[in-house]
């Protein structure tokens, strides 16, 4: 071997190591750009998505959180002109507080027992909704904006007048609605009311999704990391000393998540702080629940470190085996007790206790893919994949042993699996050679 290694000379041993390296990720994106399954669900996706911009079957409404991930691969799909209307319809139902909306529906299919109906003059054909348990309409719809203008090129949707003032306008009141009415100050972090990681659901059976004096004030990940990313959207957007605040505000923010909502020994996101009263658990410790969807958003906002984001995935993956659940798009392990929450999500495992979500587990996927984990995304995408093609469309959510539950057409879902699909073939591109 010696004498093989003498011969050969220091170039072409270099060459041979070099060539070593690189063949793991050659191999891997041979096996990217050859799994047709991928190609197959991103079709079934498109086509899913160029049916509208409403959040899927069983849901009429157009929902800011929903459309913020699909909206991407929907400007593939959709005319522009269309996506661009759909926007600034959110924009003419914003609230005189600066307030945004969930979402909206023409007026004659609004049917569902809701006091809460929010109505605007600029969108007289138009019913409005929000679940206010929630603190990310402002924030996704921010998101919404900017990846229209990356896709689309149309920075001018910007300077659209809506009922006197300019898009850009509107979105400086709703950030200044937010620090206003959800802000802090002692945590230098929004606020929102206690729900299962990213979910708009309470405890509390009279009010499900609307903050009301039993409503529990929080602190989370998720809302927050949504604020940190639509702050940087909005810098992007942005020129001189505009651009400059919007990314001090982004800072402070990631800045705020990382002391106070991440845990150094446990390498996890913490599930909430409480500024105010605490809620009981009884013998139920709350503090040993993982919340995959609001860690997966806090990697999208810059929080966590690459090699932590490596140690989070192995978490997810580990409580994934513990659960018996499908995939990392698990909501949260454990569960809430059974009954903590009422309804749909009294039983752990269920819905947003604990339910597998490719909403989320997709987001999870497309963090791998961005922070250098493609072997690692590549694997835990799998069943989420398979389950598209078993069962012929993309649910809401799956229960244990993978038993489909929800909208059986979901949008989110979709435009979640979408992009990730995307972001594999341009790694693999870029590795094959």
């Amino acid at each position: 071997m010696n004498s093989l290694l003498k011969h050969m000379g220091i170039t072409a041993l270099a060459a041979l190591c070099a060539a070593c390296t690189a063949n793991p990720d050659k191999k891997l994106a041979d096996a990217i750009r050859n799994d047709h399954s991928l190609a197959m669900v991103d079709s079934m996706g498109r086509a899913l998505l160029a049916h509208g911009l409403n959040a899927g079957s069983g849901y009429s409404q157009v929902w800011a959180r929903d459309m913020n991930t699909f909206v991407e691969t929907a400007c593939e799909v959709v005319p522009s002109k269309d996506i661009r209307g759909a926007i600034l319809v959110f924009f003419a139902l914003q609230q005189p507080n600066g307030e945004m909306i969930d979402g909206y529906v023409l007026k004659g299919e609004f049917d569902w027992e809701d006091p809460n109906r929010y109505y605007s003059d600029a969108a007289p054909e138009h019913v409005a909704f929000k679940n206010t348990v929630e603190t990310d309409q402002e924030t996704s719809l921010i998101q919404i904006v900017w990846k229209y203008i990356q896709k689309t090129g149309d920075k001018s949707i910007l300077q659209e007048q809506v009922a006197g003032r300019t898009v850009y306008e509107r979105m400086k009141e709703m950030v200044d609605y937010l620090m206003r009415e959800k802000y802090n100050t002692q945590y230098g972090l929004l606020t929102g009311a206690l729900t299962a990681d990213w979910g708009d659901v309470q405890p509390d059976e009279d009010n499900l999704c609307d903050i009301t004096e039993n409503s529990i004030v929080t602190i989370d990940a998720y809302d927050n990391a949504m604020f940190a990313i639509a702050l940087g959207d909005l810098s992007r957007m942005s020129d001189g000393e505009e651009s400059t605040r919007w990314e001090k505000m982004r800072q402070d923010i990631v800045g705020n998540i990382r002391k106070y909502l991440w845990d150094d020994e446990q390498n996890k996101i913490i599930p909430h702080i409480y500024p105010e009263k605490k809620p009981d658990f009884g013998d139920f410790d709350e503090s040993k629940v993982y919340y995959h969807g609001g860690t997966a958003i806090a990697i999208e906002a810059g929080v966590l470190e690459h090699d932590e984001i490596g140690i989070v995935n192995a978490q997810m993956v580990e409580n994934v085996r513990l659960s018996g659940m499908p995939s990392i798009g698990l909501t949260v392990y454990p569960p809430y007790p059974e009954n903590f929450f009422p309804g749909t999500m009294a039983k752990p495992y269920s819905y947003q206790n604990g339910g597998d979500w490719t909403w989320f587990g997709g987001r999870m996927i497309q963090q791998l893919i961005a922070n250098g984990y493609v072997a690692e995304a590549y694997a835990e995408v799998r069943p989420m994949i398979d389950r598209v093609i078993k069962n012929k469309g993309f649910f809401e959510w799956y229960g244990m042993g993978g038993v489909p539950d929800g909208s059986g057409h979901f949008k989110g879902s979709a435009g979640t699996l979408c992009k990730a699909i995307q972001m594999f073939n341009e790694w693999a591109a870029e590795h094959s050679k």
